[in-house]
């Protein structure tokens, strides 16, 4: 989802939503592997206002930091990888700018996140899709750059692989389209070496191989909830942790990417129908899938918190597992109907998981069409 305003003082701003992963984690990395994947109503975002001269950055409740430029680059001094994502995402944009012959500008930009705590830490909502979406969108606003929803995830997606991420961009999707999505990534070998090679303009035409987002219906009495364990963990570092110990386990990487597929695809199925329960059934052999991976290779995808969760979800006649990598951060629950919510949020509270009052976000037009 992507919201943008310009107000009579100037100032532009465009908000993103987070995500939360259903079902198809760490396969998903792998181009032509599904995932499902939401986006919900915790959001990033980012105000932008022209400036002369020299602009600034504030995010994440820093000071603000001044830029100016050398040779068209930007040029300015920062200590905080947070915003590693936020300058690449400002990068990206202004090649595209330049390629379309426009001309460079200064703007004070500030980012306003909901996808972490007060102590700053984060949700493992994806706010780093979102940031860098938010981004994109405002500036493609103030340059007057005309976009789509697939342009704004391809030039996301570049940003993640100009910072070497080793994720799916599943978030990206999510942050982009909103709603509930099935996902497949692309070929990122192919992206990388056509962008040696071709504009970012030229790229943004091009279909990317193997990718697919595709939107989907959820059943009328699925309940979704959203459980913090407290506890974050990093992606990066648990994915980097699965290619390294897969290597040596590669016939059963083979067979856990084979399962979670024909899993996620009945899932996929179980919504066109909506089958609830199909949906549920699905979501315990996912969970069953990541969890004995994680122990044959050797890493804690479902922590005891998560564990904690998934089993109070169960208790109360629920499917549940953990969201996105593990290793801490969120796991969810699906309900096919509201009766024992509080109970389950009273059990989950005991036990140290907080839950998230977070619902899957849809644009006002697409529920106008539903």
């Amino acid at each position: 989802m992507l919201k943008s305003s310009k107000g009579e003082d100037n100032m532009i701003s465009s908000t993103s939503p987070g995500k939360l992963y259903i079902a198809g984690e760490y396969a998903v990395v792998e181009k032509g592997y599904p995932a499902i994947i939401v986006g919900v109503d915790g959001f990033i975002t980012v105000s932008l206002e022209e400036t002369k001269d020299m602009g600034s950055i504030k995010a994440y409740d820093n000071t603000p930091i001044s830029f100016k430029r050398k040779d068209e680059r930007l040029i300015l001094d920062y200590r905080d990888n947070r915003l590693f994502y936020l300058i690449n995402s400002i990068n990206i944009v202004e090649i595209l700018v330049k390629e379309m012959g426009k001309e460079l500008k200064f703007y004070n930009l500030k980012v306003e996140s909901e996808l972490e705590d007060l102590e700053g830490k984060k949700y493992g909502l994806g706010s780093s899709a979102a940031v860098t979406i938010s981004t994109i969108k405002v500036l493609c606003k103030f340059y007057g750059i005309e976009t789509t929803k697939e342009k704004l995830f391809k030039l996301a997606s570049l940003v993640h692989l100009k910072v070497n991420s080793n994720g799916s961009c599943g978030d990206i999707a999510a942050s982009v389209y909103g709603g509930w999505i099935s996902f497949k990534t692309f070929d990122k070998n192919w992206v990388l070496e056509k962008r040696a090679n071709l504009t970012i303009k030229q790229l943004l035409d091009k279909k990317w191989p193997f990718l697919e987002i595709k939107r989907l219906t959820p059943p009328e009495d699925l309940n979704l909830l959203i459980g913090w364990t407290g506890r974050p963990s990093s992606t990066t570092i648990l994915v980097d942790r699965v290619n390294k110990s897969r290597q040596d386990n590669s016939q059963f990487y083979k067979s856990f990417l084979e399962k979670s597929k024909a899993c996620v695809e009945n899932i996929i199925k179980a919504f066109e129908k909506g089958d609830l329960l199909g949906i549920q059934n699905g979501i315990m052999i996912n969970r069953n899938l990541l969890v004995n991976m994680g122990q044959e290779l050797g890493i804690q995808i479902e922590t005891l918190g998560l564990s904690r969760l998934c089993d109070i979800a169960l208790k109360f006649n629920g499917a549940a597992k953990s969201s996105g990598a593990g290793g801490g951060d969120c796991g969810i629950a699906i309900f096919n109907d509201k009766s024992n919510l509080e109970k389950l949020i009273y059990e989950w509270k005991k036990e140290g998981i907080t839950h998230l009052p977070l619902k899957v976000y849809i644009e006002e037009e697409l529920k106008s069409d539903q």
